[in-house]
């Protein structure tokens, strides 16, 4: 199985999660679409479908990696 290198999925996970907290405390227009094209990248590269799913499988794979 194809894997993405960790600091990709690294600088996707903390991307997410930053993107998450801005739209949470009234992100704008331009962060939901961030968010949405982070979700997007972090999902193909572990192959799931939810964000949660994905940043759950990302930490996986980084965990396993060290």
């Amino acid at each position: 199985m194809l894997t993405a290198h960790p600091s990709l999925l690294r600088e996707l996970v903390e991307r997410c999660e930053t993107l998450r907290r801005r739209l949470a405390s009234g992100g704008s227009a331009e962060t939901r679409r961030q968010l949405e094209d982070a979700s997007y990248t972090l999902c193909v590269l572990t192959g799931t479908r939810q964000l949660d799913t994905a940043l759950s499988a990302a930490r996986r794979q980084l965990a396993d990696a060290l």
